[in-house]
């Protein structure tokens, strides 16, 4: 129940064990092809160049900048967590004039600050649910009003847990990482780039390993080139995706983000019956991401070992100028379970009770 890799659907563990094929062989450039597409369903998008890279969350938070953002763009980026941090540091390091829009972490950032930054960016940045907080950034907005800006959006923690509408919400690119709401295993990162963001790719991207007008030859999205080598892709994760975007699929989008929701309300009541405070507002709260302060005189890191070693329950500490000071708490994927909720607050009972 940790911030991290969770247990992943049991139908992708069975998919990990599927007998390797090479990464060319027909059958799995067809499985490839149908991976892709269910990933558009989850994004909930047209785009036709929508893959899953060989690489974490990061490296889909790199390949989005690294292929749009060239020396001397403006990018604004949303800093209330970690993870808008280090889409400063990535843009920074393609030589962007990054603006920073910054809230207090545990807060919203209002996207009227954001659109208001700067006059004329090339990209505005923000990470819809930030891991490090457990806050959900409104993203609608930004679509609406972002001009002749790209919309790049973090959707790392978001995708399965909460509605994510590249399409609806006007958003160029989005990325993902597998570990969290889509229950798999990481090791892949799905992005996806509207039309509108191919045309802005720079001239040349300094990754030459996520070049993404590369890894589309290599993909053989819809209306490109004849399929090209590339690189290796892990087969195996991608036999592992495949199966748990089927799963989601299967229940049905709307039913897996009502499962998060009443998951993540059930856990954000029983903890405040503890007598915990939350850290995030509920207009803003994640149901798939929950932090809770740590009473005063509580051994934060104490309590998180004894739920490990006593009762098989991770769940994660803070970071940044949180450490010390939260408890993080994932109800991800297959680990969005009512009766996990109940196992983690008889736990935390126990371990608190004076």
């Amino acid at each position: 129940m940790g911030p991290g890799p969770g247990n992943p659907y049991p139908e992708v563990m069975q998919a990990l064990t599927r007998p390797v094929l090479g990464h060319l062989d027909p059958e799995f450039v067809a499985l490839l092809d149908e991976t892709c597409e269910r990933l558009r369903q989850v994004f909930r998008t047209g785009n036709r160049l929508t893959v899953p890279l060989s690489g974490t969350g990061s490296a889909g938070m790199e390949a989005a900048f690294v292929n749009v953002v060239g020396p001397g763009d403006v990018v604004v980026i949303g800093v209330n967590g970690v993870f808008g941090e280090r889409m400063c540091d990535v843009a920074s390091r393609c030589g962007a004039e990054v603006v920073r829009v910054e809230e207090a972490w545990g807060k919203p950032i209002e996207p009227e600050r954001l659109l208001g930054a700067h006059p004329s960016p090339k990209v505005i940045a923000v990470v819809h649910a930030e891991t490090s907080t457990g806050v959900r950034n409104d993203i609608a907005p930004l679509g609406e009003g972002k001009g002749e800006a790209l919309l790049l959006v973090d959707c790392v923690t978001s995708l399965g847990g909460i509605p994510v509408e590249a399409d609806g919400w006007g958003v160029d690119i989005a990325y993902s990482g597998t570990q969290k709401c889509l229950g798999v295993p990481p090791g892949l990162a799905p992005i996806t780039l509207s039309a509108r963001a191919e045309e802005r790719f720079v001239e040349r991207s300094p990754s030459w390993y996520l070049d993404l007008r590369m890894i589309a030859a290599y993909a053989a999205v819809p209306g490109g080139t004849a399929r090209t080598y590339h690189h290796t892709a892990p087969i195996s994760m991608v036999y592992a995706l495949h199966a748990g975007l089927g799963v989601l699929l299967e229940e049905g989008l709307d039913a897996v983000h009502e499962r998060h929701r009443v998951c993540g309300e059930a856990l954000h009541t029983g903890l405040e019956k503890l007598g915990l405070e939350l850290l995030v507002a509920p207009s803003h709260r994640l149901p798939e991401l929950t932090t809770v302060r740590v009473p005063a005189g509580v051994d934060e890191a104490g309590i998180r070992k004894a739920l490990l070693e006593r009762y098989g329950i991770e769940i994660g500490g803070g970071l940044g100028p949180l450490a010390g000071q939260i408890w993080r708490i994932g109800l991800m994927g297959h680990t969005a379970r009512l009766r996990n909720v109940a196992t983690l607050l008889g736990a935390l009972e126990e371990l608190l009770r004076p």
